[in-house]
């Protein structure tokens, strides 16, 4: 635990020099016993960043966070602080926050010094990136770190991951308990919406990782040229001695690569840096040779599919911009199986067709896994999927059209439906089909009876996926988690039917 550290001293740290103390009080020796944006987590000798959310601002609680305790507050308006408290006033809250909250746990560019920090963004192939990174950093001699969408791995305990990036001080304090627990490097996820609220501010990383761009989240950004603006930030705040490593086969790596001032390097499966020599290409490998780094590496992977081939490029490019050796990427690729949810096998040994559980939430991301499974098909795909409530709505029938053009059979149903009627969602959905499309739709709004649907229709050879949520144990109606996992609802229809034909 910390017992704190001077306000002046985190000032100075956070690189804040615009203050503002009001009338009377001076902040000499106050201790600084944590940073929070949150009110209602003021304790005694806290500093209370006020940040203007989208919902809430946080200057209207000002006022409890000092009946609370706090030390001091840091506001972008100074007027709204009674006489007597210790004031911060800065042009932005929420980078005075991240930076605040770096330099708190010890986590900023001087803290930090000798722990390598690679941030991966885009749209697809975060998570495999990172898994990827933390096992090629284990096999160079690192005790690395993790942070993305589906845990925090914190060295000394693993917690799941409740953002893909979270909050500006629980990302430090999240760093910062990795670095006391032993970790030597560290890889995270980098989502727009951080790099948007400024959550990742107070870091310096030594790598950046771009895997892709293709349309998400504009119920957020609104615009793709805001969504790439968001991505882009990562790069505008790379150092000169960092390293950005850029995916070549993306229309948007030249704008990418004039946007920052690190070392470019580029990797892709066409002309980049980094490319691949692909031998094999399967449903059970995939095996190449890597050229353009310090000498050849030669991989065989579980990872399957040329989205899997750049994922691997692009965790091999960043791993050896931190030092690690063509032999320590060999063995770092070869020790990852697999990523929960990321086409996940689930059925038993002894079944006549092939059940996948994938994450792929975005058309792009579901036209990559159905090129995959295509050639290892000697049946037909069914795929299962639906769409997000409260949401990106423009990408609906982006995905009709990418399933309809994949599959033989497809089953629309609810995904997260969250506060959106899930009728209305698929019918939104559904709008994306041709004629063709809708011949070989079936709509099933309940997710557990389409996927015991799909699963009955599938014949020997055939292939089901189960598409959207991935590693997701949860489902979303209304305002409330209910328990819910693709992967475990699959195996126990399986089970049952496995159990029928034995009695049978």
């Amino acid at each position: 635990m910390f017992e704190g550290v001077g306000l002046h001293e985190l000032l100075r740290g956070a690189g804040i020099e615009e203050v503002c103390h009001a009338p009377g009080c001076t902040g000499s020796g106050r201790v600084i016993t944590g940073v929070t944006d949150d009110s209602r987590e003021v304790t005694g000798g806290a500093c209370f960043v006020a940040v203007r959310g989208t919902a809430v601002d946080g200057h209207r609680y000002v006022q409890d966070a000092l009946r609370a305790g706090a030390a001091a507050v840091v506001v972008e308006d100074a007027g709204v602080v009674e006489k007597g408290a210790v004031v911060i006033r800065v042009k932005d809250t929420r980078v005075a926050l991240a930076r605040l909250a770096a330099a708190f746990y010890g986590v900023d560019s001087h803290g930090a010094a000798g722990f390598p920090l690679i941030g991966v963004t885009g749209t697809n192939g975060k998570t495999t990136t990172a898994y990827l990174l933390r096992s090629i950093l284990a096999a160079v001699g690192h005790r690395p770190a993790m942070l993305g969408t589906i845990e925090y791995d914190l060295v000394g305990r693993k917690v799941t991951a409740p953002l893909t990036t979270p909050g500006a001080v629980e990302l430090c304090a999240a760093l910062g308990e990795a670095r006391r627990a032993g970790a030597t490097a560290a890889a995270m996820e980098v989502s727009s919406h951080a790099l948007d609220q400024r959550r990742c501010d107070g870091l310096r990383f030594d790598v950046g990782v771009f895997t892709n761009l293709s349309g998400d989240h504009l119920d957020y950004h609104k615009t793709m040229e805001a969504y790439f603006a968001a991505k882009r930030r990562l790069f505008e705040m790379l150092e000169r001695e960092a390293t950005a490593v850029i995916c070549a086969d993306d229309a948007r790596v030249d704008e990418l690569s004039r946007a920052t001032r690190a070392r470019v390097r580029t990797f892709g499966l066409s002309e980049a840096d980094v490319t691949a020599r692909i031998t094999r290409l399967d449903g059970a490998f995939s095996e190449f040779v890597i050229d353009g780094l310090a000498g050849p590496v030669r991989v065989r992977s579980r990872l399957i599919g040329s989205h899997n081939v750049l994922n691997i490029l692009g965790a091999a490019t960043a791993a050896e911009a931190v030092g690690a050796t063509p032999e320590a990427i060999e063995r770092g690729v070869a020790a990852v199986g697999g990523v929960p949810g990321r086409l996940q096998r689930v059925e038993p040994d002894d079944c006549a067709f092939r059940v996948y559980v994938d994450y792929a939430h975005t058309d792009a991301a579901l036209e990559n896994v159905l090129c995959v499974l295509r050639p290892v098909t000697t049946g037909r795909i069914i795929t299962v999927f639906g769409c997000g409530g409260d949401r990106d709505r423009t990408k609906r029938p982006r995905m009709a059209r990418s399933a309809a053009a994949g599959s033989h059979v497809v089953v629309v149903t609810s995904d997260n439906p969250r506060t959106e009627d899930p009728l209305a969602i698929i019918e939104e959905i559904v709008s994306g089909f041709d004629a063709e499309g809708r011949r070989k739709a079936h709509i099933e709004p309940d997710r557990r009876a389409a996927i015991g649907w799909a699963l009955s229709q599938a014949r020997p050879g055939d292939t089901v996926l189960i598409a959207g949520k991935g590693h997701e144990d949860y489902q979303i109606v209304g305002k409330v988690r209910h328990q819910f996992d693709d992967a475990a609802v699959a195996a126990e229809f399986l089970k049952d039917a496995r159990g029928l034909r034995h009695a049978g």
